[in-house]
């Protein structure tokens, strides 16, 4: 008997155990969606117009993404509602709608340009005709969300991130000039040139972009229906520390594999592209096919099958997070882990968002001018939504005695400043 009692305690100490494929959830997945093909095309260009020397921005980016990723997180595991549904208890509806109405458009055509960047990558791989494989991964994309299981949705997120993987093997196929890699890596460098601060900042907001921190938030809120032992922790606070060493382990290795990826990428661009005098690289399939005749015909294609597996992640996050962010702002029922019966302009939302940027790549708007008219809509509203998170996290009615303090919080009002200067970057050196 006191054998069996002795198996029966050791197995409930062994099942209390955190598995790290368990804790890893939104906090991976959002810093896998963070290196899409538009974010690959932005690295591509850092890397082969400017060599190693924009890498440092990675190390000063990392710990400003992880604070406001964690307080996102945060704020949907202690309201059980996405940072959307928080403004609009604390907020007048003008501010949701000023706040969910440019997201959705950068959304939108940043989805676009990644399913572009998809659809070319596809046809590099195959041949064939890219807008067919634009209109494939779209419609594969709504499907996913619309009909996998909400458990079974997020493992498929999980298992694409792997995707990321395909950068850092690039790194073993060119030769890097190691001295001047971590000269670039931990010295900043500062240059007198328009287009170098106009790098800086598209990285700044390539790296800290507003969709993150509504996914984040949301996804937070939503596994809290997936696990009825859990509740939001405003009303279980015994939950609380468990959860946030959670959140923070999370986020630190999603933003960690975000970083490292983008680094990668620089690293291989750098030491291939700009070594060769290959400066015009103006998306994230221009860099597959130039690298080819200088790391060889597998580079390209582990560079070419990375944008794809990229992007599969990250058109559900930007279509998710659109339809989250209105969702909850007009108070709609919303959720992946409801079905589409229960929930159908959430569902129409994220469905419309999808079909809206796949149609754009059948339009001749140019694909790298729309990115940049989506990185200035998101520059312009992630300093204002980036202040409201902060005073919400505050705020003592809505976070009760889980208002953040101390380094996060301080690190959370240097994200703000970062991202206000990156804006003032961005609006000077375009008059430069």
């Amino acid at each position: 008997m006191s054998g069996y009692q002795m198996d029966d305690k050791s197995a409930v100490v062994e099942s209390s155990k955190p598995r790290l494929l368990e804790i890893l959830g939104p906090g991976l997945v959002t810093g896998a969606s963070d290196d899409d093909p538009s974010g690959i095309a932005t690295y591509s260009q850092a890397g082969a117009q400017f060599g190693y020397t924009a890498s440092w921005t990675l190390i000063l980016t990392y710990p400003l993404m992880v604070a406001v990723q964690v307080i996102s997180a945060r704020i949907g595991r202690t309201t059980g509602r996405g940072l959307a549904g928080s403004m609009a208890k604390c907020y007048p509806g003008w501010v949701g709608v000023a706040v969910t109405v440019p997201l959705l458009i950068a959304n939108v055509i940043n989805l676009g340009a990644d399913l572009g960047a998809m659809g070319d990558a596809a046809k590099l791989l195959m041949s064939g005709y890219a807008l067919l494989y634009v209109a494939a991964f779209g419609f594969i994309c709504v499907i996913l969300q619309m009909l996998l299981k909400y458990k079974r949705y997020v493992a498929v997120l999980k298992w694409l991130s792997l995707a990321l993987l395909s950068y850092i093997a690039t790194l073993f196929v060119v030769h890097i000039d190691w001295s001047n890699f971590a000269r670039g890596l931990l010295l900043p460098t500062f240059r007198l040139d328009a287009n170098y601060w106009s790098m800086i900042v598209a990285i700044f907001g390539t790296t800290i972009s507003p969709y993150l921190f509504f996914w984040q938030a949301s996804q937070e809120a939503e596994d809290l229906k997936e696990k009825p032992r859990e509740e939001a922790l405003i009303e279980h606070p015994q939950e609380a520390r468990k959860a946030n060493t959670r959140i923070t382990l999370d986020t630190l290795i999603g933003m960690a594999a975000s970083n490292v990826v983008a680094l990668a990428i620089i690293t291989t661009t750098a030491a291939t592209l700009n070594k060769a005098g290959k400066t015009d690289i103006e998306s994230s399939v221009d860099a597959a096919k130039a690298i080819e005749p200088l790391a060889g015909h597998f580079a390209k294609i582990i560079f070419a099958t990375g944008i794809i597996g990229t992007g599969l992640l990250a058109v559900p996050v930007l279509a998710g997070s659109a339809a989250y962010a209105v969702g909850e702002a007009a108070r709609w029922k919303v959720g992946l882990s409801r079905e589409p019966s229960e929930a159908k302009a959430f569902y129409a939302t994220l469905g419309l968002a999808t079909v809206v940027g796949m149609l754009l790549n059948f339009t001749p708007i140019p694909p790298m001018k729309a990115l940049f008219w989506s990185a200035v809509i998101n520059g312009v509203v992630a300093v204002p939504v980036m202040v409201i998170l902060m005073l919400i996290a505050s705020n003592q009615k809505v976070m009760k005695q889980f208002v953040i303090g101390g380094g996060l919080k301080a690190l959370g009002w240097a994200s703000c400043l970062a991202m206000l200067l990156a804006v003032v970057g961005m609006a000077v050196t375009a008059f430069l």
